[in-house]
């Protein structure tokens, strides 16, 4: 389901765009912070915070949950993640500055998820919420299902 066809490429495109966003932010990205984003990004699959942690402890065993939920909550709040929240995972945000119309296509097969935009959508929700005198904090809308790949091969 996902597009990338040269992995090691998209993982340093990923690492490289964390740099110019944590530089335009003023913010520090610390190697903490670059081997977590990378440890994501190595698989474009959904990541979750203790698989994360165990794989922090084989390069450096002091690594603990607060520090792994820190980074990820540091990752979160500058657009370089998104939190899957019907996985309890984390998964690689491809465009970091301008994400706020986003949505997830999660194959309940093979667990690849494709993060899609619709400006569309987006306004729909704003005119739904704004109808409906609310103030929505944050949306995250994610469609479970099977991607082609998986549906394919179900038919062979």
């Amino acid at each position: 389901m996902h597009a990338c066809s040269d992995h090691a490429s998209c993982v340093n495109e990923a690492l490289h765009e964390a740099d110019r966003v944590c530089a335009k932010k003023g913010l520090r990205f610390t190697t903490l912070r670059r081997k977590v984003l990378r440890l994501i990004w190595n698989n474009h699959g959904p990541a979750k915070a203790y698989a994360i942690l165990d794989q922090l402890n084989h390069e450096n065993a002091s690594a603990k949950p607060s520090t792994v939920y820190r980074t990820l909550d540091f990752l979160m709040s500058t657009g370089l993640i998104h939190k899957v929240n019907s996985l309890n995972a984390y998964v690689g945000c491809s465009h970091p500055l301008r994400h706020n119309e986003c949505y997830f296509l999660i194959c309940k097969k093979c667990d690849e998820i494709q993060e899609c935009c619709d400006r569309g959508l987006s306004q729909a929700i704003t005119e739904t919420t704004n109808k409906n005198k609310f103030n929505a904090n944050g949306v995250t809308l994610e469609i479970t299902g099977e991607c082609l790949e998986c549906i394919t091969k179900n038919r062979t």
